[in-house]
């Protein structure tokens, strides 16, 4: 059962393989470009191929969060125009995203007084996850 204390997620390929390892190659090839002044062009060319794998790993996860947050802000408004039957650009605007994101997990029951109390008190994400009853699970994340 998903909650606000074991809710957040790694992904293994990424997390403990993918950043370690072209972590550790760019270093290695860093080390190797000041060390060997002798191969100093191709110990270079190793340092710029190993930084755009690094580079492209954190540009790729960059690419998939910034693209669930557009959808998390689509469901919550959603959601929000589904239990008022009005907009929320007027809540939306007087919240931060990660408040948004947090807000995400609550359940239909709470989601409005959720987001009255959020604004009123403005409660970090934290303290919005900490406040849900009814914990709305997404397993689907990115």
């Amino acid at each position: 059962m998903q909650n606000a204390k074991n809710h957040l997620r790694f992904f293994p390929l990424y997390h403990f393989l993918l950043i370690p390892i072209s972590g550790f190659a760019f270093i290695w090839s860093l080390i190797h470009l000041v060390q060997d002044s002798e191969n100093w062009q191709h110990n270079l060319l190793m340092c710029l191929i190993t930084f755009s794998v690094f580079l492209g790993a954190f540009a790729s996860r960059i690419s998939s969060l910034k693209n669930q947050d557009r959808i998390i802000r689509l469901e919550m408004r959603y959601r929000y125009f589904e239990l008022s039957g009005t907009s929320f650009s007027e809540k939306e605007q007087q919240l931060r995203l990660s408040q948004i994101i947090a807000l995400r997990f609550a359940g239909d029951d709470e989601l409005l007084a959720l987001i009255e109390n959020s604004i009123s008190n403005k409660s970090s994400s934290a303290d919005i996850k900490a406040n849900i009853k009814n914990w709305k699970e997404d397993n689907r994340r990115v």
